[in-house]
């Protein structure tokens, strides 16, 4: 029977190989990458450094273990530097940001006025809806009974706004314009100009007014439901 030569350090000499590739396996990347990011953080830093460590170094900052106190001064130096610049960075944005979208905005709305027919139909709608939702006036918030469709009969309505004036010089009357929304739809109905001797004043909430009329009187207001 063969036996083996025993060949003494061949198989010892492989191993250290194989374990120093893979220590550099894992080491190399993590060097480069602190390497890219110091080489950032100077680049970034450089700049302002002679101002902010004259700044720091009328405060008395001690060293940390074999770190030395010029060495302290100079790594908080970076730290406020690359937080101020991430702070400047993120307010540039921000303002960038909203001057963009307003001039984006602003141009959208030249491009479509200039379409014929639609401009129509967009500054209609969009005057509707800043009406509704940008307005500080009292639109649609008070809830008024209307005589409808005659006089022995009221609706619930919704206040808008007063009357045109053209309306009011030619009845010599006060009047108001008010929406009565119809059953069980509420985005359409009536518009009426009436005279205001002809509203009866309701304390109730606009939702609440909305929600009696869309469940066709089903829900009371100011009632809780019960299931």
């Amino acid at each position: 029977m063969a036996i083996a030569e025993y060949q003494p350090g061949g198989d010892d000499k492989g191993m250290l190989k194989k374990y120093f590739l893979t220590g550099l396996v894992i080491l190399l990347p993590i060097a480069v990458t602190i390497a890219i990011i110091a080489f950032i953080i100077n680049l970034l830093t450089k700049p302002f450094m002679g101002l902010v460590t004259q700044l720091l170094s009328h405060t008395q900052i001690p060293s940390w273990g074999i770190i030395t106190s010029e060495q302290m001064v100079r790594s908080i130096s970076q730290a406020i530097i690359l937080f101020g610049l991430f702070l400047i960075t993120l307010v540039l944005g921000m303002v960038a940001r909203w001057f963009l979208f307003h001039a984006l905005l602003k141009g959208g709305d030249k491009l479509i006025y200039r379409i014929p027919l639609v401009n129509k139909v967009y500054k209609t709608t969009k005057d509707i809806i800043t009406t509704l939702f940008a307005s500080k006036k009292n639109s649609f918030k008070q809830v008024v009974m209307v005589p409808f469709p005659t006089g022995n009969c009221y609706c619930l309505g919704l206040v808008t706004r007063d009357a045109p004036q053209t309306c009011q010089k030619a009845t010599k009357t006060e009047m108001v314009t008010v929406f009565i929304p119809t059953t069980p739809n509420p985005t359409t109905g009536y518009l009426m100009v009436c005279p205001t001797s002809d509203l009866i004043l309701l304390n109730m909430k606009s939702e609440d007014a909305i929600k009696y009329i869309v469940s066709c009187g089903a829900i009371q207001p100011g009632k809780k439901e019960t299931v």
